[in-house]
């Protein structure tokens, strides 16, 4: 799950000290002296290499217990559940891609932030610490899955509980450490390219993509309940209209789980078989990411065309594909999602630190518009699998 997820926040929230890092960054970057810039391009470095050290690591802690997790429930109508949410999602990711591919030719400068996304552009720290990973991603990815449909074929206990306990030292540090020192990381980012004088053309792709990310959640969003409608033969407006206040109560919570409770209570409201909308619902919250992938897919392919990589089609499709199955039951922390798809993006796409870094923020500044996609589009699903479940006249315990 995403940011999406339940976090229990205290003060000020992710999102408004990304922001404030972001405006800080550029700030501080026109008056820093060069001996300052470069001590903080240390922080940088040190976060960087940490961030690279744990991602592969990250890999295994959250897709290999999730994948475990989901075999272990086995049902006819589950996994229908799955693989439906798995075909929406990947819906999702590639008309975002095929949009904004059409689009961003017209909105976007091809190569407008190839110097600022350049990792070694800019001043440099004065040291570093190395930290090589133990493994790379691509073999972190084939391990998570071994050991995630290996424990649900065996339905081992004790390995799977090594692998939950390693899940919960990956979340812990996630929450203790990655997040409370994201906004310092992205401040010296952005220090550093308002230093490197690159800084106009990096807001200008940053309000183009969120202005156009946000127009297509919406689209998107209707498109699915017009699909849903069709199939359930009701009226797609009115489904819609009975998920408002989910979508409301995620924009505020930013959190999928916090609002399962209004999800699962407006799923009701469109006709849905309580026991149906019990699995469905948190299920979806868990698996069903299409807000999070338009995020990723969008912004994510601005930055390719931004600073000028080659990426071919055939490339980014698997990367959809498998960006897919790597936001399964990703942590519940802010930003969960894109935590999880960084694996993905250096392996298969070859995004740095610095563009890894611009992902982030990207990412969070958007958080809660995807968010409310996400949890809103649960109840699409619900629908459709509501009308299945008719049309096989089946009760919810045999069927699942």
């Amino acid at each position: 799950m995403t940011a999406e997820h339940t976090v229990k926040r205290k003060g000020i929230g992710l999102l408004p000290k990304i922001i404030i890092a972001i405006i800080l960054g550029i700030i501080c970057g026109m008056f820093f002296p060069e001996w300052l810039v470069r001590s903080f391009m240390v922080i940088n470095a040190i976060f960087g290499n940490f961030l690279s050290f744990i991602i592969p690591l990250l890999i295994v802690g959250l897709i290999a217990p999730g994948i475990a997790d989901l075999g272990s429930r086995a049902g006819k109508l589950l996994i229908l559940t799955i693989l439906i949410a798995y075909f929406s999602t990947l819906c999702f990711g590639f008309i975002t891609y095929f949009i904004c591919g059409a689009l961003y030719p017209f909105l976007l400068t091809p190569g407008a932030m190839s110097g600022a996304a350049d990792a070694g552009s800019g001043l440099t720290a004065y040291f570093t610490i190395p930290m090589p990973p133990v493994l790379d991603v691509t073999s972190a990815l084939v391990l998570a899955f071994v050991l995630g449909f290996g424990l649900s074929a065996i339905k081992g206990i004790k390995l799977k509980e090594v692998v939950e306990d390693f899940r919960e030292i990956i979340n812990k540090v996630i929450t203790a450490v990655i997040i409370p020192l994201l906004p310092l990381y992205i401040f010296t980012i952005f220090l550093n390219i308002t230093t490197n004088g690159n800084i106009s053309h990096i807001l200008s792709v940053f309000i183009k993509i969120i202005v156009l990310i946000f127009a297509l959640t919406i689209l998107l969003l209707i498109a699915e309940f017009v699909i849903a409608g069709l199939i359930a033969k009701k009226n797609p407006f009115t489904l819609i209209k009975n998920m408002l206040p989910a979508y409301a109560t995620a924009l505020g919570t930013s959190s999928s789980a916090a609002t399962i409770p209004v999800t699962y209570a407006q799923v009701l409201k469109n006709n849905v078989h309580p026991e149906l909308a019990g699995f469905v619902v948190p299920l979806c919250a868990t698996i069903h990411m299409p807000g999070s992938i338009t995020k990723i897919v969008a912004c994510s392919l601005a930055i390719i065309m931004s600073t000028g990589m080659d990426i071919s089609v055939f490339q980014f499709a698997g990367f959809i594909c498998m960006l897919g199955i790597a936001m399964v039951a990703a942590p519940g922390v802010p930003g969960g999602a894109i935590m999880a798809a960084l694996g993905v993006l250096s392996s298969m796409l070859g995004f740095n630190e610095t563009t890894q870094a611009l992902m982030i923020a990207l990412y969070i500044v958007m958080d809660s518009f995807g968010t409310a996609t996400n949890v809103t589009c649960d109840g699409a699903i619900a629908s459709i699998i509501n009308r299945i479940y008719d049309m096989n006249s089946k009760t919810p315990e045999k069927a699942a």
